[in-house]
C-alpha cells in the first residue's frame, strides 16, 4: 500500500474516532450553557483545563514515546511486550501517587467534587496510555470505536445528570468520569492489554530509552497547554469566571477545527514516521503542507459563512460577547493546525526537543500578552494573544523544520488565502445579509480557486466507484 493509499486509509478510520465523536459534543453545548449557571460552567471549564496541563507532566508523555517506539516493533512480540510493561508500570505509578496529592491539596473544594476530579484524572491518563498502545499497535478502529463509546456515555450521562436530575458541576463531572471509563475498559479489553504486560521485561535501560525520547515533550506540551489556556487562567484570575464563562464558549465553535486537526494529525504522524527514510520525503512534506492548508481555509471559510446561523442554535443564554471573538480564534485555530502538522515532521526526525523549544517561544509570547492587555482590552486579550503566538509558532516551526528536510512553501498562495479569509471574518462579525453574500462568494474563490486538485481527486474517485 503506498503512502497516499495508507494515510487515506488511517484519516478514514481515525475520523470515527475523532470528527464524529467530537460532533456529537455539540448536542451537549446547548445543555451546559442553558442548565449551567455562568458559574459552575467556567469552573467545568477550568477543571477540563487543569486536567489537560497535568496529563503530560505527571506521565512525561511516556504514551508519545511508545506509540513511536511500538511503530518500529510490531513485528517483535518481546520488544512490544517490553515497551507496553515498562510504560504501563511507570504510568501507573507516578499517576497514582499524584491522585492522592491532589485530592488532599483541594480543600476548598465539596468532597463529592474532589471524588469526581481525582477519578477523572486517573481514568483520563489511563484512556490516553491506552489509546496511544493502540495506536502504535496499528490497531486505529479499536482506538476510534472508544472515542465513539466516550462520547455516547458523557452525552448520555450529560442528559441524565444536567438535564433530567438539574445536577450542575457535580453531574457534568460525573459524566467526564463515565465517558473516559467506559472508553478506557473497552480499549483494554479490546486489546487484552494485560496479554502485554510481562514484569520479567521490566528494565532500567527501556525505561530510561522511552523518557529520553518522551521527556523532551513535556515542556512542549505544556507550553502547548499554555497556548491553550493561559488566555482562560488569566482571565478567570482578573475579571473572574464568568468572563471565562464568556470566552470559553467563544472557543467552541472554533474547536472544530481542532476536530479535523486530531483526525488528520493522528494519521499524519504515523504517515510521517513511516515516509521518513524516503528519497523524496521532503517533497511529500511539501505537497501535503499545501493540502492541508488549503483544506483547512475551505473549513474556515465554510464555518464563516454558516456562523450566524450557527451561534444562534448552539448557544444559549446571555454569550453574545462570544460571537465577535470567533472569526479570530478561528484563523489563529488554523495556523495552529499547520503548527501541529509541522510537529508531526519533528516527531518523525525524533527531533521531539525541537517541537518543545518552538512551542515553549510561541507560549512565551501568548502569556505575556494575556498579562499586558487583559486590564485594558478584556476578553479581547485572549483572543489576540491567541492568534499571535499560533502565527509565530507556524512561521517559526516552517524555517526551522526546513533544517532537517527539504520543504518548499507556496508563500503566494498562503498570504493570499490569510487575506481572504481575513476579510470574510470581518464580514462575518457585521451581521449583515449582504455582507453574508459577500461571504458565500469569497468561499467559492477558495473552494473551487485554491482546492481544484482536491476536487478533482474526489471527483475522480468517485466515478471510479460508479463505474
Amino acid at each position: 500500500m503506498n503512502r497516499e493509499k495508507s494515510f487515506v486509509k488511517n484519516l478514514g478510520v481515525l475520523s470515527i474516532g475523532t470528527f464524529l465523536p467530537k460532533l456529537l459534543s455539540f448536542v451537549t453545548l446547548p445543555i451546559l450553557t442553558a442548565y449551567l449557571t455562568k458559574e459552575d460552567y467556567g469552573t467545568y471549564d477550568f477543571v477540563c483545563t487543569i486536567v489537560s496541563l497535568l496529563l503530560p507532566a505527571v506521565t512525561l508523555q511516556i504514551q508519545s514515546a511508545a506509540f513511536r517506539f511500538l511503530i518500529e516493533c510490531r513485528s517483535d512480540q518481546q520488544k512490544t511486550k517490553s515497551v507496553i510493561s515498562n510504560m504501563m508500570v511507570f504510568t501507573l505509578s507516578v499517576s497514582f501517587i499524584f491522585m492522592m496529592v491532589i485530592f488532599f491539596y483541594m480543600q476548598f473544594m465539596s468532597q463529592i467534587v474532589k471524588i469526581e476530579i481525582v477519578a477523572y484524572f486517573f481514568f483520563d491518563i489511563l484512556l490516553a496510555t491506552v489509546q496511544q498502545v493502540a495506536r502504535g499497535l496499528g490497531k486505529n478502529l479499536v482506538y476510534s470505536i472508544s472515542a465513539i463509546i466516550s462520547s455516547i456515555a458523557n452525552l448520555a450521562a450529560i442528559y441524565l445528570t444536567v438535564y433530567c436530575a438539574r445536577k450542575g458541576l457535580v453531574g457534568v463531572l460525573a459524566a467526564l468520569v463515565a465517558s473516559v471509563l467506559f472508553a478506557f475498559i473497552y480499549i483494554a479489553v479490546s486489546i487484552k492489554i494485560w496479554k502485554f504486560i510481562d514484569w520479567k521485561l521490566l528494565s532500567g535501560n527501556q525505561l530510561k530509552a522511552l523518557l529520553k525520547y518522551s521527556w523532551p515533550m513535556v515542556p512542549n506540551n505544556l507550553s502547548s497547554w499554555v497556548l491553550a489556556a493561559s488566555d482562560r487562567i488569566v482571565i478567570t484570575a482578573v475579571l473572574g469566571v464568568e468572563a471565562n464563562a464568556v470566552y470559553a464558549v467563544a472557543n467552541k465553535i472554533p474547536n472544530l477545527l481542532k476536530i479535523l486537526q486530531s483526525t488528520f494529525t493522528y494519521a499524519w504522524q504515523e504517515n510521517a514516521s513511516i515516509a521518513v527514510n524516503d528519497k523524496d520525503a521532503g517533497e511529500y512534506y511539501s505537497k501535503m503542507f499545501d493540502t492541508m492548508f488549503c483544506f483547512l481555509s475551505v473549513a474556515v471559510a465554510a464555518i464563516f459563512v454558516v456562523l450566524p446561523i450557527l451561534f444562534q442554535i448552539l448557544i444559549k443564554g446571555d454569550y453574545e460577547a462570544a460571537y465577535i471573538q470567533i472569526p479570530i480564534l478561528l484563523i489563529a485555530l488554523m495556523l495552529n493546525c499547520m503548527a501541529v502538522y509541522m510537529g508531526g515532521i519533528y516527531v518523525a526526525h525524533m527531533k521531539t526537543v525541537n517541537v518543545g523549544i518552538t512551542t515553549v517561544v510561541a507560549a512565551l509570547i501568548n502569556l505575556s500578552i494575556d498579562l499586558l492587555f487583559v486590564k485594558k482590552i478584556g476578553v479581547f486579550a485572549g483572543s489576540l494573544s491567541t492568534l499571535i503566538s499560533y502565527a509565530v509558532l507556524l512561521v517559526y516551526r516552517m524555517f526551522d523544520a526546513k533544517r532537517i528536510e527539504r520543504i518548499h512553501y507556496s508563500y503566494p498562495r498562503i498570504i493570499s488565502l490569510l487575506l481572504i479569509l481575513s476579510v470574510m471574518g470581518y464580514l462575518t462579525i457585521q451581521r449583515n445579509m449582504l455582507l453574508q453574500i459577500m461571504d458565500v462568494f469569497l468561499f467559492c474563490i477558495i473552494l473551487f480557486g485554491y482546492n481544484r486538485p482536491i476536487l478533482y481527486s474526489i471527483w475522480s474517485i468517485i466515478k471510479k466507484q460508479i463505474n
